[in-house]
């Protein structure tokens, strides 16, 4: 299936992103305006300038819905916060339906990044909003049932798990269990799962962990370093392991194979790379692309937002150009 095919079948694409819906808070700051605090002698960091937009799971929703899907929601856990409602408009302007259940014990998961208004670079240290604490089984319930209810209305669903902590991201233990468990009950559904830290105790699914994240599950799980074994203690049809500026990595029953990168692409800034190739992989395999063509089709999705600053989409006419050079195969 071409590029130009699996786009033109984009109408029939009906998303669901589970997991970590993140806020990206984008700040612009001056440094001329740096002065010390009159109160403590700290140097300011004066913000001139915000921009806020969808993150993690909230970028995978929006590079679906750039390529031209039909239909994408998303489900997550949120605060009480003005983090959560600068969320919720944010999913709003992009198109995105939400499902996002608010709780009064949750902060909105955010990353604040600090952009330098004179050089566009973001050089100070980002300030990340997290939880830490476990998710109260209330909320777990509400989740799942929340998911349980719309499931049938979906050909795709992307498992966004991208907490770092051990505790206090959406996708818990029993959240993983329910989706697991849900696969065989949905043939006909594409099931996409991206773990930054848990990829192993996924089952039947996709998984799309970068090199590190898939080397650091193989440890834990085996004590070695074994793709094909963590693909086949996943046991989805695929594992894909992202591999940067060298593409990424395809094991099925056929073995494992890196498919490369688009030759010639300039790197920007690679932040939300493997959020839009999960994204676009998924996308290709809701419309009936073959695994290794789904990835071409991802890869390219992902060399596109690389050249952006930020976390990047790519527009159906950005695929297509670069496309008409690379051959997706499969």
């Amino acid at each position: 299936m071409t590029c130009s095919e699996i786009l033109e079948r984009s109408s029939s694409v009906r998303a669901l992103v589970i997991g970590d819906i993140c806020l990206d808070r984008w700040c612009k700051y001056d440094p001329a305006l740096a002065e010390p605090s009159r109160e403590t002698g700290i140097p300011r960091c004066a913000v001139t300038e915000t921009v806020c937009t969808p993150g993690a799971g909230g970028t995978v929703a929006g590079n679906l819905k750039s390529l031209g899907a039909g239909r994408v929601r998303v489900i997550g856990a949120i605060g009480n916060d003005g983090a959560g409602r600068d969320l919720r408009e944010a999913l709003d302007r992009a198109s995105i339906e939400s499902n996002l259940l608010a709780f009064p014990d949750v902060q909105t998961f955010t990353y604040t990044k600090l952009i330098n208004s004179e050089t566009g670079v973001e050089d100070l240290p980002r300030v990340d909003f997290v939880n830490t604490a476990p998710l109260n089984p209330a909320h777990e319930h509400a989740l799942v049932g929340t998911s349980w209810d719309c499931l049938q209305e979906f050909n795709v669903v992307v498992v966004a798990d991208q907490a770092e902590t051990a505790h206090g991201g959406t996708v818990t233990a029993n959240v993983r269990r329910n989706i697991c468990e849900v696969v065989a009950r949905c043939p006909g559904a594409v099931f996409v799962a991206d773990s930054r830290r848990r990829v192993e105790h996924f089952r039947n699914v996709i998984a799309t962990p970068n090199e590190s994240e898939a080397t650091a599950a193989c440890r834990r799980a085996f004590g070695a370093v074994d793709y094909a074994r963590l693909h086949r203690l996943i046991g989805g049809p695929a594992t894909v392991v992202t591999a940067a500026e060298r593409g990424a990595w395809l094991i099925d029953d056929d073995g494992e194979r890196l498919l490369p990168p688009p030759q010639g692409v300039t790197v920007v800034d690679p932040c939300g790379a493997g959020d839009s190739l999960s994204a676009g992989f998924a996308f290709a395999l809701a419309v009936g692309a073959t695994t290794e063509a789904a990835l071409r089709f991802g890869i390219i999705v992902a060399a596109i937002t690389v050249g952006k600053r930020g976390t990047g989409k790519a527009t159906v006419e950005e695929v297509l150009e670069l496309a008409a050079t690379t051959e997706l195969g499969g």
